[in-house]
């Protein structure tokens, strides 16, 4: 009962999500755009030559990787997991403005079952939705007149799996961080205001868009523990071969990236065990 249950549950976020094809196109749009204008646009790497930094220099400004196109690029895998995460919550508040989720909650599936599927949904869009992110980079290499990403290292099948794991811990924590609020807020407006306060600071305290070489020291503190950047840090440690550039091996940040997934997806369980209970 259990496992059909979410099962039914999960294959419907997903059906939902495949059967609105303007949804999946706009989400797609916005890191192509993002690569193709602001990525293109925004070349630190000549400015960096404008200083004359030798190439040791430069590679520590980008930790390893061959070119700020490439650094970038890792960044906004990042950079959609976040934003993809946050509409998980948004559709919980029209599921429950329509009443399907006071229908489920009344029938006998256990509440973990409700946000887990919701959970795992998310998770699946996010983590499709970053491989879609490393293909339009990759694919922009080859057309002429654009930079586009390179892959200077050689990740194999055990880098894969921890740029995987990395993308999925990322997705697991803000989804289910999301989903708590969504079942704490009733007005989609109200939710859309909390959640421009979470995830701007939280994207812009990371080092997704920008070498964390350029910030403050007080800052770079800060980005060293942002689960954005413990997810990209391990990305680009597998895509450019650079470990030498960062103070612990994948492995450790991705136990740093379990930890506080733990803790996030612990703390809707709670939050959405008591609000459910009081329906």
């Amino acid at each position: 009962m259990t496992i059909r249950a979410f099962t039914a549950l999960t294959r419907r976020e997903l059906l939902r999500w495949f059967r609105t094809p303007a949804a999946i196109v706009s989400s797609l749009l916005m890191p192509f755009f993002y690569l193709l204008l602001f990525g293109q646009a925004l070349n630190i790497g000549k400015l960096v030559s404008a200083e004359h930094l030798s190439y040791a220099q430069a590679a520590l400004v980008y930790q390893g990787a061959p070119n700020f196109y490439s650094y970038f690029s890792a960044g906004m895998v990042g950079f959609v997991l976040l934003f993809t995460s946050l509409f998980a919550g948004a559709n919980l508040i029209f599921d429950k403005r329509l009443g399907f989720v006071k229908r489920v909650a009344a029938s006998p599936v256990d509440r973990s079952i409700i946000l887990g599927s919701r959970l795992a949904g998310g998770m699946i869009r996010g983590i499709l939705l970053g491989v879609a992110v490393f293909a339009i980079a990759i694919g922009f290499a080859h057309l002429p007149g654009l930079a586009g990403l390179t892959v200077s290292g050689s990740p194999g099948v055990l880098g894969v799996a921890e740029i995987l794991l990395a993308m999925m811990f990322l997705a697991a924590a803000f989804t289910s961080i999301f989903l708590a609020l969504g079942f704490v807020i009733e007005k989609v407006d109200s939710y859309f205001a909390v959640m421009n306060l979470l995830n701007l600071p939280l994207l812009f305290t990371s080092n997704a868009l920008f070498p964390r070489y350029l910030y403050p020291p007080w800052l770079q503190v800060i980005s060293n523990w942002n689960p954005v950047s413990l997810a990209v840090d391990v990305i680009r440690e597998n895509l450019f071969a650079s470990s030498a550039y960062y103070p612990y091996p994948p492995l450790v940040y991705l136990g740093f990236l379990f930890v506080i997934c733990a803790v996030l997806v612990s703390l809707a369980v709670v939050i959405t065990g008591r609000t459910l209970a009081a329906r």
